[in-house]
């Protein structure tokens, strides 16, 4: 599959989860894999559309599409509107699992020693969206692991209709979060395995999509 051309969605970033108007729920997602995946797609080509959680980092070429979303239910709603036009989604946002079930419309005051917060799951965007991949899409998916890393992005890639995923783990050091460098290690559904060296993310996003390429 060449590249150019095509359409691509790609997701980056963290979601803030509101507690109230001033604390949200996130994690420690710079968006730079998923950035440097848009930089290179637009360099070879490609029509892109990046859905941007809350970052410092944005992207530098005019080719790319930015939408930029806060939380987990935004980041879905902007995929559900873009996904049937695109020919290639790369799932690489770190979403939050869960959302705060009631969010406080004032600022909540410190009280009690003890505070209780009701959790809700988010949609699980790739999951749900893979439900409807038409023939011919291809979808790459990210799995951030700390332990049984292979069973679990195995897991994951069957269970979201995924072609590939790119797995990272956190033993690794110099990959995943807050680093301009990654270490990954990219499966597909065939049972093929494919290791890569600590490379900068620039780097990573080449092999992700020369992967990419490879698939009919």
């Amino acid at each position: 599959m060449q590249l150019s051309s095509k359409k691509i969605l790609i997701t980056a970033g963290p979601t803030r989860e509101p507690i109230d108007p001033v604390r949200y729920i996130s994690n420690f997602s710079t968006g730079k894999m998923g950035i440097a995946l848009a930089e290179e797609c637009a360099r070879r080509g490609a029509s892109v559309t990046l859905v941007k959680g809350p970052t410092q980092v944005t992207p530098t070429s005019a080719n790319i599409k930015v939408i930029d979303v806060s939380s987990a239910a935004e980041m879905y709603g902007a995929c559900a509107q873009y996904f049937s036009e695109s020919d290639v989604i790369i799932f690489a946002a770190a979403v939050a699992d869960y959302t705060p079930k009631y969010p406080a419309s004032g600022k909540i005051k410190k009280k009690d020693d003890d505070f209780m917060l009701e959790l809700v799951k988010t949609k699980d965007i790739a999951y749900d969206l893979g439900k409807v991949k038409r023939p011919g899409q291809v979808s790459v998916g990210f799995a951030l692991e700390t332990d049984n890393e292979m069973a679990n992005a195995l897991s994951k890639l069957e269970k979201k209709n995924l072609d590939l995923i790119v797995l990272n783990s956190l033993q690794d050091a110099g990959a995943g979060f807050q680093h301009n460098t990654n270490k990954v290690t990219i499966l597909d559904k065939s049972g093929n395995v494919v290791k890569f060296e600590l490379k900068s993310k620039s780097e990573v996003a080449v092999d992700i999509l020369d992967q990419i390429q490879k698939l009919s």
